[in-house]
């Protein structure tokens, strides 16, 4: 039997192994050996004093309190998970948000009574006109029509505040090619002018929108808070890696080149044709050395190469990565003018966790100019098999010259990372220990700002294949706590509340009591 073999037969055997009922009977269920291998235990740092009360927030789309009540849910978040605070999915056309799971996956031990709907996405409050009048989106059809004429917001917010529950917006920068009204006019453009699936943060129609919609609900709804997310790279990035595509992007498809883009970059003393040579010069040469052309002089070093010639490549990836911090701080002066108590925060991407280039780009001390918090996505269970497809994508292009364990091992010494080798990590998820390391890092780097770091640990996400790690409580129990011990002074339990089997999510709440976080 071969080593993947045997990793598959015992990850099959995982939750019966260590004698948990979690419901998954029929799936793989695979405790990481990553866990419990030596050099990867965590680091026993004292347990955190917390002078104020933790907020402990969940993810959750508005179909889990129509599907269970809302007074079911929030006795469960309660007692099981020991949570104090909601993330309702408020904006977006993104299922892994506000829907309910991926589909292929078995439904978890909680919800689905009955109550269907088709998903579509958009907001799923109520838009008031009055704050939309100097944006296109300002149409109708941007209400989610999922639900009817619920408004999530307002039909959650007065019970849970009863309960003694925050309730913060999440809202995600994911759209719909065919869903959202007026897309046409606000997409990002390839390197060839074509209409992509992304929207473009510099077009005026939609930096106004995120701006306008978040000081809707800031003074439309009693929120204790916000959270936006937006998880893309610019055109250099998508071009030599991706964090979701074992075999890159399409280089010929990278993002954005718009007019709006173009005068930017213009206004910044960018050369805009140079860039566009640029950029087609790296599409060529990403095209050649994925077809097997080796460079000459090997795939690194003719990659700099490029980059000296045209340095306006790495211009244009700091060009919109400005326009998203851009959004950052539009987002947090509209929200503090209206709610001064608010508290303003952003889910950054789990790129950060993979990603030099992306790491690089997302300084918190500086963000934290404009920010109260950072939810720091250290999903570790799902973490695997994005970490070896983070790797595959690189094989070809930056990381050409060395064999693909060589590869993993340099981005292991360069994000200070300890994780298993290249074919393991699907099987076995990254470890608790990668999950302090990225919350201490984190919290070291907001150190005298007034920003905190809430780690976003992952619970039952259901987009990974069956045959890969699952989440099993003791594995949680130990994540939850290695985030506190790493320093987080929050935590943001994701990705979505309808996804997650109650016995993991109650791991999560042992663990916080086991700390004397919750009572």
């Amino acid at each position: 039997m071969s080593a993947i073999n045997r990793r598959k037969f015992l990850a099959s055997l995982g939750p019966a192994a260590v004698g948990l009922k979690t419901g998954l009977a029929s799936q793989a269920g695979a405790l990481p050996a990553s866990q419990t291998s030596p050099e990867n235990e965590v680091e026993r740092a004292p347990d955190p004093v917390f002078q104020t009360k933790p907020t402990i927030g969940i993810q959750i789309g508005a179909v889990s309190f129509l599907d269970e009540g809302t007074e079911k849910v929030l006795d469960i978040l309660q007692e099981k998970g020991g949570i104090n605070a909601l993330y309702i999915a408020s904006f977006t056309y993104g299922n892994g948000t506000a829907g309910r799971m991926i589909p292929g996956h078995p439904f978890p031990d909680h919800g689905v009574q009955g109550y269907t709907y088709e998903f579509h996405g958009g907001n799923y409050a109520t838009p008031h006109p009055q704050y939309y009048k100097d944006t296109i989106l300002n149409d109708p059809k941007i209400k989610a029509p999922d639900h009817g004429d619920v408004d999530i917001l307002e039909k959650v917010i007065p019970i849970a505040h009863k309960r003694g529950f925050k309730v913060f917006t999440w809202s995600e920068d994911v759209w719909s090619k065919t869903k959202t009204p007026h897309y046409d006019q606000i997409c990002e453009r390839d390197l060839y002018g074509r209409p992509a699936g992304t929207v473009c943060l510099n077009n005026p129609d939609v930096h106004r929108f995120w701006l306008d919609l978040h000081e809707d609900f800031a003074r439309s709804y009693d929120i204790d808070g916000i959270m936006w997310g937006s998880e893309r790279y610019g055109a250099f990035g998508n071009a030599i890696e991706s964090v979701h595509n074992p075999n890159g992007n399409d280089p010929g498809r990278v993002t954005c080149f718009c007019t709006f883009c173009q005068a930017k970059a213009k206004s910044r003393g960018i050369n805009v044709d140079r860039a566009f040579e640029g950029f087609r010069t790296l599409e060529k040469w990403v095209r050649a050395c994925r077809g097997g052309e080796r460079p000459t002089d090997g795939y690194y070093v003719t990659l700099w190469r490029i980059m000296f010639r045209y340095p306006e490549l790495l211009a244009w990836e700091t060009l919109f990565n400005d326009s998203v911090h851009d959004t950052y701080a539009g987002i947090y002066e509209r929200v503090k003018a209206a709610k001064p108590q608010a508290q303003v925060g952003w889910h950054v991407w789990h790129a950060a966790s993979f990603s030099p280039l992306f790491r690089a780009q997302t300084d918190f001390r500086e963000l934290s100019k404009y920010s109260d918090y950072f939810k720091v996505t250290v999903y570790n269970n799902l973490g695997g098999e994005r970490m070896q497809t983070y790797i595959s994508s690189m094989r070809n292009t930056v990381m050409g010259d060395l064999p693909i364990d060589e590869s993993l091992q340099f981005e292991y010494r360069v994000m200070d990372l300890r994780e298993k080798g290249y074919e393991e990590l699907p099987y076995t998820g990254l470890s608790p220990d990668y999950v302090y390391r990225e919350t201490k890092r984190a919290v070291d780097d907001v150190k005298g700002t007034k920003a905190e770091i809430w780690p976003g640990i992952d619970v039952d996400i259901s987009n990974l294949d069956i045959h890969y790690s699952h989440c099993s409580p003791p594995v949680i129990n130990e994540c939850t706590k290695a985030a506190m011990r790493g320093g987080g002074k929050g935590l943001v339990i994701s990705r979505k509340y309808s996804e997650m089997m109650l016995v993991n999510l109650a791991a999560v709440g042992d663990a916080l009591r086991e700390m004397k976080i919750v009572s």
